[in-house]
């Protein structure tokens, strides 16, 4: 096993945790736009995609805490396109996920062959975040 690279993992984290802040800003953004006859259950996704978001960040924040770092208080930029149909929601929401799956396979890189615990976490989050591209893929197929 490799020593833990702590710098490069906390750097990563941190920019994992304001993204993921700026996900609750997004998501909470998107509840609020969704017109139409399927509103309910889209708010209800992006609501819930904003509670899931804030619990990525604060385990992120956990993280670099425990390897003695300082949890950033900024949020990744998000960027407002005015464009506001459900279909519109849902691209961006994708491109938010993959973007979010990106950053934590970068952190997998780091931490794979020096810690289990940090290299089984972000599997996790990896896994979460493939399921997130599936479902919102499916969600924008009746929009096709």
């Amino acid at each position: 096993m490799k020593d833990l690279d702590i710098k490069s993992t906390t750097e990563l984290l941190n920019q994992i945790m304001e993204f993921e802040l700026a996900g609750v800003v997004r998501y909470t953004h998107y509840s609020l736009m969704v017109t139409g006859p399927n509103r309910i259950p889209i708010v209800a996704f992006f609501k819930a995609q904003a509670e899931e978001s804030l619990l990525h960040a604060q385990e992120a924040g956990e993280i670099i805490t425990g390897l003695e770092g300082h949890p950033s208080q900024r949020i990744s930029t998000i960027e407002e396109t005015h464009q506001h149909s459900v279909t519109d929601l849902l691209q961006e929401s994708l491109n938010h996920e993959q973007t979010a799956l990106e950053m934590y396979k970068k952190l997998l890189d780091v931490v794979e062959d020096a810690s289990i615990y940090l290299k089984e976490y972000v599997r996790t989050k990896i896994g979460q975040e493939e399921m997130h591209n599936l479902e919102i893929k499916k969600m924008l197929r009746d929009f096709s």
